[in-house]
């Protein structure tokens, strides 16, 4: 029975005999590369190493996988993203120290010998023969070199790691042969390149200029005598030698470093000593990686482009494409993020709404008539640690790109679709309904796009306020909200073409479902994104012309080269008179409706309230000709709640609604983001009214001829002596 330590592992002789039996082997598939008729030498002897020469004659090097930078529309850096933080650099770029230092301790006889050194094996034999143990390889720069492409080859898959690295006669015969072929097409000063960009050296850093960067705060090329002999230790162990975890430990290993450096000749005696007694001096800089460290709240739109990427065909015909090419890294993604618009969107969201709040808040910017999105902020951190309020839920996009399971019923946010199908339809803007607060009408009198009946029920929809009767044309019933006024206009105007409408606006339902067409549809019963929404709303501006959402603007690859990427597609929704109607018409919610909280006073703008049923979900999505915006206000967690008797952002509100809360979030986000030099204006157009009764009360209790009564304007405001006349209405 063999003996054994009393560890359980092989006797010193064992393992020097274990160790001449592989080194014979080195020498037996070297003799059988050089001479493939030594067949009696056993390489494809079963157990060993089948179809040797089979193997192929070139080596196969992965592109190494680098960072990836994320930046915004004016180039400023986002975030950077890895799966491998490495940085490659040319030979020229690292400092000659670090390249004598690695030459020094990991194959002193490097530039002597081929890609197998039997000099160094021989050496290796009789010094671990003479240990009792094996204290010396006899592996080369070569041969390590080619051994880190097997493994960075198998990324992050344990499985294929493990067959990289595993301990066999056949893993071993093929790494030789390998690294016989790269010594010949490649040459030394590319193998010592290519080495020391692909070498682990610890601390999630791989290659020479990111663990420069890690442990030094500097570039390779600027590594000192002291620092490229402790970096050049680090290889053989990177946890054992860690400067970080254990100074004295990587102390002692930096000094056999530089004392090998003296003993051939690379530095002198004197200067090996006076690095010795130098103390190692790091400057260490923590790595920051991912979409977690992105700028002013952007780590929800870093991470949706992240999600473009693994997700878009652009990018590669299959998911594991696409993540093949995400993992490589080394990109150079400019996006469509304007960081001025960020951070009024990341100040909105955060302005009414804390963190810590029951319910959430997330904004999100579009430009029209490009698709650009602009900002992306929630009143939510982006984050892993639910301690802090911190969420990786972009509450702006659909769940495939990495939003809530379906998204979030839109409200009165949709009437405005409704309206634009009616006018497309040819129906007037002076159409006008009298209808009491609650109508009942029967769902069969709705027609669905196959032409059948949209259900047989009695519907009994209804306004917010029992007040809410009478009679109203579109403008009046866009600018109160009437729900009733638009469950008819719908009946009218065709449910099919409505959905129709809603659909060539890009609105969409979260969890990627068809759209139900029910008559609920104009009431905002279906569900979207804050995305979606703020991109149908910029068709509006747009006069009419939808634009899809686009996040990146070019990428190039570590090479130089461009990638092709995204691009939007704009097609007509509408005519341009309809889009220049509803443009007319939804400024009258913000002039004197239910957005007079959100509305913007230095220009043109337009927008629409909506608060869900139980006031579950509260929106404002608003534009001007140049920025169109919406902002989402509920609960994100779990099942949603009313927002009743409900404290949010240290502020009490007894009902929260549209033009409430995310009205004036809204308008702090235009604010910002808006240049105060630029106010561009909507195609004017003449918007028919119909004659209101309601109106012609309020000029009878309120107006001129009511004695001992001041003029008022529709806010209270005193002084306003604009005149009446029947189908026209004056700012």
């Amino acid at each position: 029975m063999a003996k054994k330590r009393s560890g359980g592992g092989l006797t010193g002789t064992q393992q020097a005999a274990k160790f001449l039996g592989v080194s014979v082997l080195a020498g037996a598939v070297l003799a059988g590369i050089a001479l493939p008729a030594a067949g009696a030498l056993g390489l494809a002897a079963k157990g060993t190493v089948e179809g040797f020469d089979e193997i192929p004659s070139n080596l196969k090097t992965p592109p190494l996988s680098q960072r990836t930078k994320i930046l915004d529309s004016e180039g400023g850096l986002i975030a950077t993203v890895y799966s491998r933080d490495r940085t490659v650099v040319p030979i020229e770029k690292i400092s000659p120290y670090m390249q004598k230092a690695i030459v020094a301790i990991e194959d002193g006889r490097f530039y002597e010998h081929g890609a197998i050194d039997l000099k160094g094996v021989l050496r290796a034999i009789n010094r671990n023969a003479q240990s009792g143990g094996v204290s010396e390889g006899a592996s080369t720069l070569t041969q390590q070199y080619v051994k880190n492409v097997f493994v960075e080859e198998a990324g992050d898959d344990p499985e294929k790691v493990a067959q990289a690295t595993q301990q066999t006669i056949g893993r071993k015969v093929r790494e030789l042969k390998f690294a016989i072929q790269v010594e010949e097409e490649l040459g030394k000063k590319k193998i010592l390149e290519n080495y020391l960009n692909i070498t682990f050296f610890g601390q999630q850093a791989y290659g020479i200029e990111a663990a420069s960067q890690r442990y030094f705060s500097k570039h390779a090329a600027d590594l000192t005598l002291g620092e490229a002999a402790m970096m050049a230790g680090l290889v053989q162990s990177p946890s054992r030698y860690d400067p970080i975890n254990d100074v004295e430990e990587a102390t002692k290993r930096r000094n056999v470093v530089l004392q090998r450096m003296a003993d051939v000749k690379d530095i002198s005696q004197a200067e090996a000593d006076e690095a010795k007694a130098a103390p190692l001096k790091l400057k260490v800089k923590t790595p920051k990686n991912g979409c977690i460290t992105a700028v002013d709240g952007a780590g929800f739109f870093c991470d949706y482009v992240r999600k473009t990427i693994l997700s878009d065909p652009v990018f590669g015909k299959t998911a594991e494409e696409r993540q093949k090419l995400w993992n490589l890294g080394g990109l150079t993604v400019k996006t469509t993020l304007s960081p001025r618009a960020q951070a009024a969107a990341n100040e909105a969201a955060i302005a009414k709404v804390n963190k810590d709040d029951p319910v959430a808040t997330s904004v999100v910017q579009v430009q029209p008539g490009t698709g650009k999105i602009l900002s992306m902020g929630q009143s939510r951190p982006y984050g892993l640690d639910p301690k802090k309020n911190e969420t990786t839920l972009n509450l702006a996009v659909s769940n495939r790109m990495g939003g809530s399971t379906y998204g979030f019923q839109v409200g009165s946010t949709f009437k405005p679709f409704t309206a634009a199908a009616a006018l497309e339809k040819g129906i007037s803007p002076a159409q006008s309904y009298t209808t009491p607060w609650k109508i009942k009408v029967n769902e069969s009198t709705f027609r669905d796009c196959k032409g059948a009946p949209a259900g047989g029920s009695d519907w009994e929809p209804e306004n917010e306020l029992e007040s809410e009767a009478g009679s109203w044309d579109m403008t009046g019933a866009l600018s109160k909200s009437i729900n009733t006024y638009f469950v008819l206009l719908e009946q009218q105007a065709g449910l099919c073409e409505t959905a129709q409408m809603a659909q060539k606006l890009g609105y969409a339902r979260g969890d990627g479902k068809p759209l139900d067409v029910t008559p609920a549809l104009t009431l905002g019963s279906q569900v979207s994104t804050p995305l979606a929404m703020a991109s149908a709303y910029a068709a509006f501006a747009n006069r009419g012309l939808y634009c899809t959402p686009v996040a990146i603007e070019s990428i190039k690859a570590a090479n130089g080269d461009k990638l092709n990427v995204p691009q939007t597609k704009c097609t007509r929704a509408m005519s341009d008179r309809t889009a220049d109607t509803v443009n007319q018409m939804l400024k009258g919610v913000v002039e004197d409706g239910t957005g007079q909280k959100a509305g913007l006073s230095d220009r043109d703008n337009a927008g629409k309230t909506g608060t869900t049923n139980d006031r579950k979900d509260a929106w404002f999505v608003g534009y001007t000709p140049n920025l169109s915006t919406a902002v989402w206000v509920g609960d994100d967690v779990g099942e949603q709640k009313p927002m009743h008797d409900i404290t949010i952002g240290g502020q009490y509100y007894d009902k929260v609604c549209g033009g409430c809360l995310p009205g004036p979030i809204w308008r702090i986000a235009m604010t910002g983001a808006l240049d105060a030099g630029e106010t561009p204006s909507f195609t004017p157009v003449s918007v028919p009214r119909a004659e209101n009764p309601k109106d012609k009360e309020k000029e009878g209790d309120e107006g001129p001829n009511k004695p001992g009564k001041p003029n008022k304007p529709r806010d209270g405001k005193p002084g306003d002596r604009r005149p009446h006349i029947p189908g026209i209405t004056f700012p």
